[in-house]
């Protein structure tokens, strides 16, 4: 067994990697761009080295600097984690070249599956079913669009490298074949250097189901599967494992295909083979279809230790140091049932836009395990992925794990932040989600719902006043004057409401408190304050923001009425960054003449662009930025000139 070993990458794997090596007497270097210095990460190594800028291409992709690091540290191997450098072949071959092992697959099936179309081509070869579509090397406009006609629409144009949805775009007529190529290809460019797509016939109500397989280089088996359906735009939401509805026949067939697909390409340590599923009926063996291979640890990995209690971490460190497989394929068995949901500092209101901030308090359910590489204090970085835990939980059955899942979600406290939070719990208790009756387009189908904003009762309001006046400390000497009981008032707002608020204190056990002249009595019953004997939620407080941690996180504001707007003049004038990004392309200049919905600019965002659109006819006054630059949320891109001067 190694020594000690090099994790080229950050935050939640790489701790999640250390949660693994150090207990095995594995000593653990982690490497850090200079705004993570503190993190946590950084924290739980053994050691540290510095490698370069914020940007990932300043730090976390310079491949040489990471090789330097481990030899000058003493470490015999690299782990790549996922993401970055994980599935770059030129970084096996360099980590190799220095005499170092690389944990992960070689270099030759990195690339055998590293462009979708000749994965496809080699998987047919294997005798692997694939989706019916066009995988050639003719990219001409023309063959691409021919190509969708001789499949059929609807179609699917991805880009030939990479995943997660980026450079993927679904066409549903001919007419929408042209603008939606244009807009892959960019994005695919962006996201991975290379534009190339293939198309594919769109399979209705899919289901994303994938095999977790596991080699050594000359033998794979593989550790069942997980359904990764529940997505929005491509991006994985919830995961679970095994997939529902799954059979004996069908699994077993999977199983065998991602074993050859891996045995194909001669693979070493834990991959991924995804499959699409079709899910109009019943899932039958004949009904499921190669997408792609990730030739790294997954990010939802953890539902498969979950269910087999196999550690994949250590397997792969194992496999690393020349050990062979841990185990047969008789000896992996299926226990219970296990759900993971990705908690996100993102702004679910506005379009699930990534969100930055301050994590001014973070705390997770001891009943979950919780994947995380950031605490109380750490700032959500523009740079990266926006990504603040994962939640796994386990049980016997599916119901359990759902509903043990639900109660998980309902006990995080996150405050600083906007988050994904109370979308993640509303797909918990999702009905068709929680019958097993949903594909791919659940989310999109449900998007209204799903994404309402929860409502605040009056006990929230209180909870929420109550902090803002500081009453909910114990007792004082304060609260009465001489003949009648003090009564204080608070303005507090949650989103557009502005709700007036008094409180009377009648005696250290007692206030009554009023919303909106609402009169509601509070009581101190066993050291908490309660409304209709259930207890006030905790409250967390940062200058004037409240979190009151029940409906998964309640956001409101003291409003102080000195403060007030000084500068109306430019409502509606100005387009403002929805988010941090950088500025991908201006498609205006002073002087040019918009009309509403036209598109001014094109900010990119983990690597996936966003659209900004005039919010109405006008002028340009001013164009704020220039092409390329790295802007702040809410910063001003573009100004138009006033409407009545226009």
């Amino acid at each position: 067994m190694f020594k000690r070993i090099l994790i080229a990458n950050r935050g939640e794997i790489a701790c999640r990697i250390m949660q693994t090596a150090q207990p095995m007497g594995v000593s653990c270097v982690a490497v850090h761009s200079d705004v993570d210095s503190n993190a946590l990460h950084v924290e739980r190594a053994d050691t540290a080295v510095e490698i370069g800028g914020a940007a990932p291409e300043q730090s976390y992709l310079r491949g040489q600097e990471i090789i330097q690091a481990a030899l000058e540290t003493g470490a015999e191997a690299i782990h790549p984690g996922y993401g970055f450098l994980s599935e770059n072949p030129e970084f096996v071959e360099a980590v190799e070249a220095a005499g170092l092992v690389f944990i992960g697959p070689s270099a030759e099936a990195i690339r055998a599956m590293g462009l979708k179309d000749a994965a496809k081509a080699l998987m047919v070869k294997a005798g692997v079913p694939v989706v019916p579509g066009y995988h050639e090397a003719d990219q001409s406009d023309a063959r691409l669009a021919a190509a969708a006609d001789e499949v059929g629409y609807p179609v699917l144009i991805k880009a030939v490298a990479g995943g997660g949805g980026k450079g993927m775009r679904l066409v549903e007529t001919a007419a929408g074949f042209s603008a939606a190529l244009t807009s892959a290809r960019s994005e695919a460019q962006t996201a991975f250097g290379n534009s190339d797509v293939l198309v594919e016939k769109f399979i209705a109500n899919p289901r994303h189901i994938e095999v977790q397989i596991f080699g050594d280089g000359s033998q794979a088996l593989h550790l069942f599967e997980r359904d990764c359906s529940l997505q929005r735009r491509h991006q994985k939401v919830i995961e679970e494992a095994p997939a529902p509805g799954m059979t004996d026949e069908l699994r077993a067939a999977m199983g065998a295909a991602a074993v050859r697909a891996a045995e194909a390409i001669g693979y070493s340590g834990a991959g991924t083979v995804e499959f699409i599923v079709d899910g109009s009926g019943p899932l039958r063996p004949d009904g499921f279809y190669f997408m792609e291979m990730n030739t790294r640890l997954q990010v939802e990995h953890p539902i498969t230790e979950a269910i087999t209690g196999i550690d994949l971490v250590e397997w792969q460190l194992r496999v690393a140091a020349g050990e062979t497989l841990p185990a047969t394929q008789e000896d992996i068995r299926i226990s219970g049932h296990a759900f993971e949901a990705r908690l996100y500092a993102e702004d679910v209101p506005a379009g699930f836009l990534p969100a930055t901030g301050r994590l001014d308090h973070i705390s997770f359910p001891d009943a979950a395990r919780a994947d995380t590489g950031v605490r109380s204090g750490d700032e959500i970085s523009p740079y990266y992925d926006p990504m603040i835990a994962k939640l796994v939980v386990h049980g016997p059955t599916r119901d359990v794990a759902l509903s043990k899942l639900a109660k998980a979600l309902a006990g995080c406290e996150v405050a600083g932040t906007v988050t994904n939070l109370a979308f993640l719990g509303a797909l918990a208790t999702h009905t068709g989600f929680k019958e097993g009756w949903f594909d791919t387009g659940l989310i999109a189908r449900d998007l209204v719902v799903l994404t309402e904003p929860p409502k605040p009762s009056h006990r929230h309001w209180i909870a929420a006043g109550m902090a803002a006046l500081g009453l909910g400390a114990p007792p004082t000497e304060a609260g009465f004057t001489l003949w009648q009981p003090l009564r204080q008032d608070v303005k507090v707002q949650h989103r557009d409401d502005l709700r007036d608020l008094s409180v009377e204190v009648l005696n250290e056990d007692l206030q009554h408190w009023f919303v909106d002249e609402e009169m509601v009595p509070v009581e101190r019953r066993a050291g908490r304050w309660q409304v209709d004997g259930k207890p006030l939620p905790n409250v967390h407080r940062k200058d004037g923001r409240l979190t009151v941690f029940d409906r998964f996180g309640l956001a409101f504001e003291v409003h102080d009425p000195l403060v007030q707007a000084t500068d109306g003049a430019h409502q509606g004038n100005v387009i403002e960054a929805p988010m941090p990004g950088l500025v991908k392309l201006l498609a205006v200049s002073a002087g040019d003449t918009v009309q509403a919905g036209k598109r001014l600019a094109v900010l990119e965002a983990m690597k996936m662009e966003h659209s900004l659109q005039a919010n109405r006819d006008g002028t340009v006054a001013e164009v704020l930025v220039a092409e390329g630059e790295q802007v702040a949320a809410g910063q001003a891109l573009v100004l138009l000139e006033d409407e009545d001067s226009s």
